[in-house]
Order: C-alpha cells, then structure tokens, then sequence
C-alpha cells in the first residue's frame, strides 16, 4: 500500500512550485525571489534536473558543442566530464590534452594535467560522493587514475559504450552502466540520464528510475512505510500518477512547468531529495535519517544561457536565453 502522510507530503508540492516561481522569477528578473526564508538561505537544486548550471553545462559544451562527434566520442566525452562534474576541470583538461575523444584518449597525458591541476585545486566537484577504491585499480595512486582507467578497460575496452548505443532501454543503460566498477545505483542512475540527453540514445525519462539516497529520506518522510509490495520507485511513479490531484487538494496550482515540459521521473525524484533538505529546517523534529542542511546558497556571478536538448522541442519556447545575476546585493537568492 502506498499512502502519503498528507500533513507533511504537502511540503514536496509546495517545494515545487516555490523552486520553480523562484526560477520564473529570475528569469523575469522579478525582485524577491521567494520570500521563503529557507528558499532563501540554503542551496536547492531546480525543480528540473537539466536547469541545474553544471547540467547546462553538459548538455551545451560538452554534447551539443560547434564539433562533430561520434557516438562513442559522445558518450566518452559525458561519461570524463560527469567524473568530474566541474566545468573547470573540463575546460582545464581540454586546453591541455585537446578535445576528448575515444581516438584522444591518452591516459598519460590526462593523468599527468589533472595531477598538476590537482596541486592548485580541486579536481572533483563535491556534489556525489565518490568513492576511490576498488580491488582492481587500487594498485594506482589517485582517485582520477583510477576512474580513468575505469573508463578505457571498461567503457571502452569490454565496449560498454557500445553496448550502450545499442541498448534497447534507459533501463537496459542504467544496466551497463551499473555493471561497470564504482558505478553504484545512485550514478548510474544519473550518468544514464546524462547520457540520454544527447542524441545518441532517446528514451523517455519516464520510463525508469531509481530512488537515490536523499529522495529515499524524502519519501520516508512523505510517506507512511511502504508494504512488501511496493519500492521507493514505486512511490515517485505514485506521486507523477496523482500528480494534479495532489496539486489541487493541497492549493498549489500556480506551477508554471518549464517552458511547456512537464517534470518527468527523475526531476520528481530529485524533488523528494530537496525536499527531504527543506524538512529539515522547517520540520527538525521529523526525524528520518537527518543530517543536517549544509550548504548555504551563494549566487553565482556568471549568466546562465538556457539550452535544453532539442529533441525536448522547447528551446524555441525561451524568450530571455541568458540569466543574468542579481544586481541587488542586499538580496540573498
């Protein structure tokens, strides 16, 4: 049985559609942004996984950019920058060793610019866990080496990517990718997604998810223990099937979607994690695995230019292609 605990599942709705007035606020260069005061102070991920700026990032620099790839060099080129998932060391590695393709990829030289690059910063965006060790690579001295050489025994050298142009199913990516060494669920997951949003492979992204581990707390929280019968999937699946219904019984109808897009899967699963976030502070007493919100929101400096897959067919939808940053200093989103 799948029942929601209403009195605090009405918070993942109002969670929705604030994050997403705030986005729509931005873009109209609205001022405030949300008079939320959590909203305000701590970091929350967009409604839409693919809003978030390293996504932008990935999806135009990294897949849609002026050159012309292969497949596999596209998929390549995700699987290298997700590792990492920081532009920085994107751009940093792509000065240094040329543009990353299967026929470029020279482990030598790659190894070699991250370690230098490694002395002066972070290589490694702090936003997944990462872990860098594994029975078959641990005779390597860093965490890169190691994924990297992941990456061309296995992606490349057993033909995962391959595999992966040919697959069937986001499901039966999500698969390949699983089997691969310090892939776990949770990255899998989101490198399957990734990898979807190039033209590559084309699946709907409601056709598969997998809970991670902060949208497990937030469903924990949402929902009373779920019976035998159904998993956490089953309950982010509930929550997209009863989705207007919940809407309206709890007020929030004012949810404008992005540009026409209405959330899949993964963008409700990513909620549950955001909203598990938001609890926290608004909710301390409700005690499901807490830990408590770190991150504290500090706007970025740089404009954000929108651009989404176009086999989505929403580009055409965006008046305003480039966010700019706040002017008013005294504002705190």
């Amino acid at each position: 049985m799948i029942k929601p605990k209403e009195e605090i599942y009405q918070y993942y709705f109002y969670f929705i559609q604030e994050r997403m007035n705030i986005f729509w606020n931005k873009y109209n260069n609205t001022q405030p942004w949300t008079n939320d005061e959590i909203l305000s102070v701590h970091k929350f991920t967009n409604v839409y996984r693919a809003m978030d700026r390293v996504s932008q990032y990935l999806i135009r620099n990294v897949i849609y950019n002026e050159n012309s790839f292969s497949d596999e060099d596209v998929l390549l080129r995700i699987i290298v920058f997700k590792i990492f998932n920081k532009p920085d060391t994107w751009e940093y590695l792509e000065n240094r060793v040329g543009v990353i393709t299967v026929k470029n990829f020279d482990l030598n030289r790659i190894n070699q610019a991250l370690l230098e690059l490694k002395q002066i910063q972070p290589i490694f965006n702090n936003a997944y866990m990462m872990t860098g060790t594994h029975s078959l690579y641990n005779h390597l001295n860093y965490k890169h080496e190691k994924w990297l050489e992941m990456v061309k025994n296995e992606l490349i050298g057993k033909s995962i990517l391959k595999k992966i142009i040919n697959s069937k199913s986001l499901s039966g990516v999500y698969e390949l990718l699983r089997n691969c060494s310090f892939i776990g669920d949770f990255l899998a997951y989101q490198y399957t997604i990734d990898m979807n949003y190039s033209s590559v492979i084309d699946f709907s992204e409601n056709s598969f998810v997998k809970a991670g581990i902060g949208a497990i707390r937030g469903i924990k929280k949402c929902f009373e223990p779920l019976s035998k019968k159904y998993n956490f999937e089953d309950a982010i699946k509930y929550t997209q099937n009863n989705f207007e219904k919940y809407q309206n019984k709890f007020g929030y109808t004012d949810f404008r979607p992005l540009f026409g897009r209405i959330p899949t899967l993964i963008d409700l699963q990513n909620c549950f994690c955001e909203t598990d976030k938001y609890l926290r502070a608004k909710i301390p007493e409700l005690q499901v695995d807490n830990k408590r919100i770190k991150q504290k929101y500090k706007e970025s400096p740089k404009p954000l230019e929108l651009f989404f897959p176009p086999k989505w067919n929403i580009n055409s939808n965006i008046l305003i292609p480039c966010i700019q940053p706040s002017t008013q200093e005294s504002t705190l989103f």
